[in-house]
């Protein structure tokens, strides 16, 4: 499977890199950022602390795009967006890790799912995903009786909050009660509150240092607390699982999947 990088000299963008170089099955195809990057015409290898795969890093997604089977993309929500437009015209798999992407974002990618694969989730890691399939029974299981909060937390440069698998664990448990989450997310607290609404889902942000991401579920009843926790210690986990989700969607139909479908959650 020929696969792109886009955003190939961030963070992310160079782990995707080092995944694709190693796992089977999978080859890279072309590295793409940002018109004016510092990282244009170097070799993607060595830009992720590779030997040269002879793949030098463009700002041309439509000429990669055509040439390719699929896009791993951990970007910008306005980027995205871009990106998921031309993978419905390549007819590709888009692996979208992106995180902060609005509703009007949203329904951008489920338009293009129309015509590209597109694999869609706040986190990638098979550890998450497993976490946010127990919140959705354990909400199901427990009633309104017990108070859910969401903690996480992020190193000091993270954008936006809560994060992606905040809102990820957030729908599960709002799924397992068979609420929207839109309508009981309490993202903020501060100053004369009032007491807790029944049935609210509370979320609580942290950033600082170099965490690479911490995630709690708290259902706390009367007398009585249940904790469900997952911490990440490498985020070469969010990338593996990424080309995970490309090969698991290059035999697809188009459509919008999720981490769930990949792992058989």
């Amino acid at each position: 499977m020929r696969l792109v990088v886009v955003g190939a000299d961030g963070r992310m963008g160079r782990m995707l890199i080092r995944a694709v170089a190693e796992a089977e099955g999978c080859t890279l195809s072309a590295a793409i950022e940002r018109e004016g990057s510092d990282a244009i015409g170097h070799d993607a290898g060595t830009l992720a602390g590779l030997h040269p795969l002879g793949v030098p890093v463009t700002d041309d997604p439509l000429t990669a795009f055509a040439a390719c089977d699929g896009v791993l993309d951990f970007t910008v929500p306005a980027a995205t967006v871009q990106f998921a437009e031309l993978a419905a015209q390549a007819r590709i798999v888009h692996v979208v890790g992106t995180t902060g992407l609005s509703e009007d974002d949203l329904a951008k990618l489920r338009a293009a799912a129309y015509h590209a694969r597109i694999v869609r989730s706040g986190n990638m890691s098979l550890g998450v995903n497993l976490l946010a399939a127990l919140v959705q029974r354990v909400a199901a299981a427990l009633g309104p009786e017990f108070d859910i909060e969401i903690a996480e937390m992020h190193h000091r440069m993270k954008v936006d909050a809560p994060s992606g698998t905040a809102l990820l664990l957030g729908e599960a448990a709002a799924a397992g009660r068979g609420v929207d989450l839109a309508d009981v997310r309490v993202s903020t607290r501060d100053g004369h509150t009032g007491a807790r609404r029944a049935g609210d889902i509370g979320f609580a942000t942290l950033r600082g240092g170099s965490v690479v991401g911490d995630h709690s579920v708290m259902f706390a009843g009367a007398g009585e607390r249940i904790t469900l926790s997952h911490h990440a210690e490498d985020r070469s986990l969010f990338a593996a699982g990424a080309v995970k989700a490309a090969l698991w969607a290059h035999p697809k139909p188009p459509g919008l999947y999720s981490m769930t479908d990949v792992l058989g959650l």
